[in-house]
């Protein structure tokens, strides 16, 4: 019998995942809010030097975040945060949303939104803690919602804001760059990594970077295990964002992968699953 040519068994195998992808896709389509852009974010100062203050939120990450940890998931200290250290937090939140981010630079509009988003989840789990799942800070309208998310925490240029606007309605449309993905944290062992510094215009490049190898090399974000290949659901969530299909999401993940889970995912040929653990990332949760 004729061996049939690698380009055809790699179409097939791809056409069966996507397949698979495409039912998974279906069964959760309510977990994740689309990519809608809210227009009046998009002004900014192309020419503008100004640069944002991140000092605070930066002392704050590397006094409080345990980085690296045993685990391969970054963790934070919830429960020892010092009260200088929660008035430092709530002072720059504030700080962040007394300037007019319109006058500045898309580079440093980026970081800004990160750390906004970042800091921000933070002190809502410092704020209620103890708790066992951000999931848990039920605080968004609607009867059928979970987590903090649609909430209106924020006032930004006299707009009302939530961290689901900020994701989806600023982040993901206007800079269509899905290694956003692993600069947001959501406070969960399942989430990419909080990085231990804030993002820069100066350093968000190599941070973006750091955080795709970091979640795509840890068996959270893809690994093969006994034989099936298991994702995080991050990639079924916002599949729209890695690409058209399974062999866009392939060739993401083989981008940053290591060698040997390069190697792995070459050769593999059959479906996936898909996980997402929402326990709290804190330096006291069992991995």
């Amino acid at each position: 019998m004729k061996r049939v040519p690698k380009f055809i068994r790699t179409f097939l195998r791809f056409v069966a995942f996507q397949s698979l992808l495409c039912m998974i896709g279906v069964s959760i389509a309510e977990a994740a809010p689309k990519a809608e852009l809210w227009p009046r974010w998009q002004k900014h100062d192309a020419a503008s030097q100004q640069k944002i203050d991140h000092s605070a939120w930066d002392r704050f990450l590397k006094q409080n975040v345990v980085a690296p940890h045993p685990s391969g998931i970054n963790r934070v200290r919830y429960h020892a945060v010092s009260p200088d250290d929660q008035k430092s937090l709530k002072s720059y939140l504030q700080a962040l949303q007394a300037l007019s981010i319109s006058n500045y630079n898309p580079n440093e509009q980026k970081s800004y939104w990160i750390n906004l988003y970042n800091a921000l989840t933070v002190d809502l789990i410092i704020s209620r803690f103890p708790v066992a799942s951000i999931r848990d800070i039920n605080i968004s309208p609607g009867l059928f919602v979970r987590g903090p998310w649609g909430a209106t925490l924020l006032t930004i240029e006299g707009e009302k804001l939530s961290l689901d606007d900020i994701e989806h309605r600023i982040l993901r449309p206007i800079w269509r760059d899905n290694r956003v993905h692993y600069a947001l944290n959501c406070a969960s062992l399942g989430c990419p990594n909080l990085q231990p510094l804030a993002y820069t215009a100066d350093n968000s490049e190599a941070l973006l970077e750091k955080g795709a190898r970091e979640f795509i090399n840890h068996g959270r974000g893809v690994a093969i295990q006994k034989g099936k290949l298991q994702v995080s659901s991050i990639y079924v969530w916002f599949q729209e964002d890695f690409g058209r299909g399974a062999a866009d999401l392939m060739e993401h993940w083989q981008e940053y992968a290591e060698p040997a889970l390069a190697g792995a995912l070459e050769k593999y040929q059959g479906g996936l699953a898909h996980d997402y653990d929402w326990r709290l990332n804190g330096v006291d949760t069992k991995p």
